[in-house]
């Protein structure tokens, strides 16, 4: 199998595999006081250090989650509610700034808070590659900005890759006064991420512009089942969960220290071969790009295409009068191991919520299709890909798009 969906979950690498495998025969609870625990407390804050060393931040600043999901919800209910109930101010703040097309542990997120807890989500439009208008959000917080509980951004698009900028939110954040948190789960491992210099560059107050961060292991070779979220010392948070207070009393709950062994490690690789590994990644996707534009002349790139504009590993197309569903499956049986740029509910194909927020029309974003690659990714898996393009596009044309009704329609 040809395995090209490394945004999606990426494989394990053999340095977390081996730091996991050790972990897992250290026995004791960190939070214990005799020596068995504090052996592996001493490993576990070893860890977060290397993490935090990775996102330019401190190890305390580092809280561990069981998932980027996790790490997203926290930051955003976490800061909400603390807003709401801060005391030096009478004034309600229920409103949230959310980019257009951002990543579903986000949009449900703050769907949750509209219908549980009275937030006003207000959707901040993008433009036609997917990056947030920062006219329009300037706006948006000039209109009121002490009734803006947080914004809310993703880093770079989990679809089509296109990088935001994120020093320009987070400086418009720090000015207004007003939290900003990045799901930066996408662009980990890709991008380079310095968490205290963004906000020396933003002029960050304490509290506002950039305070949160998301991240996941899995996506950079680290094991499923462990996230973080990057809080600055000057942030207040309600915690999700409660019962032990284990990480500053934002989160709670025996840490497993094998996984934030095995993310460190991960994290640590990563970090040393950022830039060539992306380097080698721009050029496999350059060569994915050139290929189905030539294989599939109707084709339609979608992101930025500039240089810089996108992320090293990501290539999302929109092809002509076919599902992208029908791609995904007729290219699964070709061997190569793509990921479709819709939802599919019940059966029923639905199209890309991030296509559509860029204004594309709904054949555009029903035809979508995302290539993404890794650090094991080589020459030959796109010469797979390129191969097996050609007719599993025809026979998915012959079929065309899926009818919208249903039996269950009637």
């Amino acid at each position: 199998m040809v395995y090209l969906d490394h945004a999606a979950t990426t494989p394990m690498r053999p340095e977390a595999i081996e730091a996991l495998t050790a972990a897992l025969r250290v026995v004791g609870n960190p939070s214990s006081i005799h020596s068995a625990g504090q052996g592996a407390k001493r490993l576990l804050e070893e860890s977060r250090e290397r993490v935090a060393a990775t996102l330019g931040a401190d190890g305390i600043e580092v809280v561990f989650t069981g998932s980027g999901t996790e790490a997203v919800n926290l930051a955003i209910k976490g800061l909400w509610w603390s807003r709401q109930a801060d005391a030096s101010t009478s004034r309600p703040r229920p409103r949230i700034l959310v980019p257009a097309g951002e990543h579903h542990a986000t949009i449900d997120t703050v769907e949750w808070l509209a219908e549980h807890e009275g937030a006003v989500v207000e959707e901040v439009p993008v433009d036609e590659v997917g990056r947030v208008r920062l006219d329009a959000l300037a706006a948006a917080l000039e209109r009121d900005a002490a009734s803006v509980a947080l914004v809310t951004m993703i880093w770079a698009n989990n679809e089509v890759g296109t990088i935001q900028p994120v020093a320009e939110v987070a400086r418009l954040a720090a000015r207004a006064g007003v939290p900003l948190h990045v799901d930066a789960i996408a662009a980990y491992g890709q991008l380079p991420i310095d968490f205290h210099g963004l906000r020396r560059a933003t002029d960050a107050p304490a509290g506002a512009g950039l305070v949160a961060l998301s991240v996941s292991a899995h996506k950079i070779g680290g094991p499923v089942g462990i996230g973080a979220l990057v809080l600055d010392r000057s942030a207040t948070i309600e915690p999700l969960i409660h019962g032990g207070g284990q990480q500053r009393k934002v989160r709670s709950g025996t840490q497993d220290v094998a996984a934030a062994a095995a993310f460190a490690a991960a994290a640590s690789t990563v970090h040393d071969r950022l830039d060539a590994d992306a380097e080698r990644m721009s050029r496999l996707r350059d060569r994915v790009i050139a290929g189905v534009l030539a294989a599939v002349p109707s084709a339609v790139l979608s992101g930025d295409a500039r240089p810089g504009g996108r992320l090293p590993g990501n290539v999302h197309v929109s092809f002509p009068g076919c599902e992208g569903d029908s791609l995904l499956f007729l290219l699964d049986m070709a061997g190569v191991a793509v990921s479709t740029g819709s939802a599919c509910q019940a059966g029923v194909p639905e199209p890309s919520h991030v296509l559509m927020a860029m204004g594309r029309s709904e054949a555009d974003a029903r035809g979508a299709l995302r290539i993404t690659l890794g650090h094991g990714s080589t020459d030959a898996d796109v010469d797979a890909f390129l191969a097996a393009l050609p007719g599993a596009y025809a026979q998915a044309a012959r079929a065309g798009l899926a009818a919208r009704a249903t039996s269950f329609d009637r």
